[in-house]
């Protein structure tokens, strides 16, 4: 019998409300993943399905993930084989996966911890909030070390959540997301692309589709920190000070370059506005020096921060974004 069973049809209820397929990617994540199954199992809202996709995991990553499908009721537990190509790309596997169907969608990280009412406060969130158009609930999250213990809170954004930032800029983590039906419609619509990260495209699909994205102030998710974590949230001066060394390196301009060609894509998708901000960062990215401030003043680029803001201008300055 094969390890991995495969999607194909509408995912079972385990509970009342709306059903929640949470999207989790998984690679080499055994020594933190039961405490964040245990927090999945300890959601007040329990009317969800766990889909978690493995990239080819070499420790006990499986044979964990098997142990709670065995102690799960059938159905709830679905495990996949992973496409191997890099954490985006596998969490893209399952957004875009037109046979995973429910009302709302999560993306999970293996080695972080849920608050209860994590799933709860989304779906109330959104049920609030949405209509026909496309809406993702994100936020803060309370940072801790690989023992647990606080060690401080990702920033607190207060800016509007628009294109404009979104080109530039990735406010929240995908351990913090969950979205609607028209959200997944547009992954769907797109399909898997070449992008650096899985939530960064999320917020600039949404955005530049005309739906909406929510920030919550407070947090519901406990975001580990350590040095295998795949993203960091760092933001201390050192960690501003690598990325300044990412923008000098070329990292930044070549990320640009995949989300250029991404948003190409999905260029049906967009509204007039954001295709229109797109092609003026297009220009603003080899103008010459004397236009290039002209046409990120026109295009209305924002970051969040002024560390952001600072780090923008000198890439501009440079021509390294």
């Amino acid at each position: 019998m094969t390890d991995f069973i495969e999607v194909n049809s509408k995912l079972a209820a385990f509970g009342a409300g709306p059903l929640v397929a949470i999207l989790m990617g998984t690679h080499n994540g055994a020594r933190f993943l039961s405490e964040q199954l245990d927090s999945l199992e300890a959601q007040t809202h329990q009317n969800w399905v766990l889909i978690a996709c493995d990239d080819g995991s070499s420790d006990d990553t499986i044979k964990k993930l098997k142990a709670y499908q065995a102690k799960w009721p059938v159905g709830k537990l679905i495990i996949k084989e992973g496409p191997k190509q890099g954490f985006c790309i596998n969490f893209l596997s399952m957004a875009c996966d037109q046979a995973i169907r429910a009302d709302y969608y999560a993306f999970c990280d293996q080695d972080d911890v849920w608050l209860p009412s994590k799933l709860e406060v989304a779906i109330g969130n959104i049920g609030l909030n949405q209509g026909s158009f496309a809406y993702v609930y994100c936020g803060r999250t309370t940072y801790v070390d690989k023992n647990m213990k606080k060690v401080g809170h990702s920033p607190l954004f207060s800016f509007p959540r628009t294109f404009r930032n979104a080109l530039i800029q990735s406010i929240a983590g995908g351990n913090t997301m969950v979205f609607n039906q028209k959200s997944k419609d547009l992954f769907e619509k797109t399909g898997v692309v070449d992008h650096p990260s899985h939530d960064w495209w999320l917020y600039q699909l949404v955005t530049g589709a005309g739906g909406i994205v929510f920030y919550d102030p407070m947090p519901q998710v406990k975001y580990r920190q350590h040095k295998n974590a795949l993203v960091g949230g760092n933001h201390s001066l050192y960690a501003s000070l690598k990325r300044m060394k990412m923008v000098f390196n070329g990292q930044f301009r070549s990320w640009n370059n995949q989300i250029i060609l991404a948003l190409d894509i999905a260029s049906l998708l967009l509204t007039h506005g954001s295709k229109e901000t797109l092609e003026l960062f297009r220009k603003m990215r080899d103008a010459k020096i004397r236009d290039r401030f002209r046409l990120m003043e026109v295009a209305g680029l924002y970051r969040q921060t002024w560390r952001g803001t600072v780090s923008l201008i000198i890439a501009a300055l440079f021509r390294k974004i």
